[in-house]
């Protein structure tokens, strides 16, 4: 039976790994030993998934957050290293862009061990973002690369990919498998009592968040659309909240607590609209027929704005407010199959086999 060790640390990777894991289990060439880096630490960011989504509870848990890019992601090294000398896998698999994904999979490929990205071939082509270094590292240290769009065996093939002794394989998108499973167990935020259709926005890149003059230009523009179009409701990371009441910010929108997975799913559900500066989010809108605007001047899915799902508006305020107020209410329908209609974990594991 082949081991495969499987390194997560932030909230997509929780529900990107529930599915898999799922997969995993049904089949008897493979077992999982999941090693949890702590890089999300609050409870609604990190315990509450295992518990909603039915994930085992992790076999490491390396409690390590906090600090800057290099010292956690030198102390995740440190001691994913020593896990992988113990339980000595066949294979490490390794999710999206984060420091977890990065030290994941540098750590095993100082081993010799093989490595698997789910969520390979992403880019935004800004270097500025954390996530596009780690992203494009990772690719580099993989044997085989889990593609969720012909976009992203595109990038790869442009960057010499289907030159070397790898696998890049399309296989569809984890996130929607998830979106389609768990969409039935949505349960709303406690507390929350809007009826109208809200604006369901997420706000916590780096690049917006830590500019002063980006932060004040969106802040401005919630501020707007709250006031004039519907109700902003906006589940905020206390690094953003923090940030926002140390710049001396006035934000007039519905603000709450980070939820889980299921809560928003029923946001996502209920919302008129997406406004967000994540990159998940932006196909969690897409996978429950909402229109999206992205508040960044890049995304790593091209194809929903080619398809007319997501607009980029960057981070000007009357550009925010002008395309909340055009796409508010649409309804996107998936007639692309854009994603690989929720079968993805079933290939990931049929490769892995």
């Amino acid at each position: 039976m082949k081991k495969i060790l499987t390194v997560i640390g932030a909230r997509p990777q929780f529900i990107k790994a529930s599915v898999v894991s799922k997969a995993i289990q049904e089949k008897d060439a493979l077992t999982e030993v999941l090693l949890h880096t702590g890089q999300h630490f609050d409870a609604n960011m990190s315990d509450v998934f295992f518990n909603q989504l039915g994930i085992p509870r992790p076999h490491y848990q390396l409690d390590i957050h906090g600090g800057n890019h290099g010292e956690m992601t030198g102390r995740m090294l440190i001691e994913i290293e020593k896990v992988l000398l113990r339980e000595k896998p066949e294979r490490v698999l390794v999710y999206g862009d984060t420091n977890s994904t990065l030290a994941g999979a540098l750590a095993a490929a100082k081993l010799h061990i093989p490595v698997a990205h789910v969520e390979a071939g992403l880019r935004s082509f800004n270097m500025q973002m954390p996530e596009e270094i780690n992203r494009i590292l990772t690719d580099q240290m993989s044997d085989i690369l889990f593609c969720p769009t012909d976009a992203a065996v595109a990038n790869l093939s442009a960057e010499g990919f289907d030159k070397k002794p790898i696998q890049v394989l399309k296989v569809g998108d984890v996130m929607q498998d998830a979106a389609v499973f768990f969409a039935r167990q949505a349960i709303p935020p406690q507390k929350f009592n809007l009826a109208d259709k809200f604006i369901l926005t997420t706000l916590h890149r780096a690049e917006n968040t830590d500019n002063p003059e980006r932060l004040t230009a969106i802040v401005d523009a919630l501020n707007k659309i709250h006031a004039e179009i519907a109700p902003v409701v906006l589940p905020l990371h206390p690094r953003t909240r923090k940030i926002i009441q140390e710049k001396g910010l006035t934000l007039t929108a519905n603000v709450i607590d980070p939820v889980g997975y299921f809560e928003m799913i029923w946001l996502l559900q209920h919302c008129g609209l997406v406004l967000t500066d994540s990159g998940g989010v932006q196909k969690e809108a897409y996978f429950f027929g909402k229109p999206c605007v992205t508040m960044r001047d890049q995304t790593e899915w091209i194809e929903l704005v080619e398809v007319g799902a997501n607009e980029l508006v960057g981070a000007d305020t009357q550009k925010i407010v002008d395309a909340v107020k055009r796409k508010n209410g649409q309804t996107i329908v998936d007639e692309a199959q854009l994603y690989g209609g929720g079968h993805a974990a079933v290939e990931v594991v049929r490769h892995l086999v």
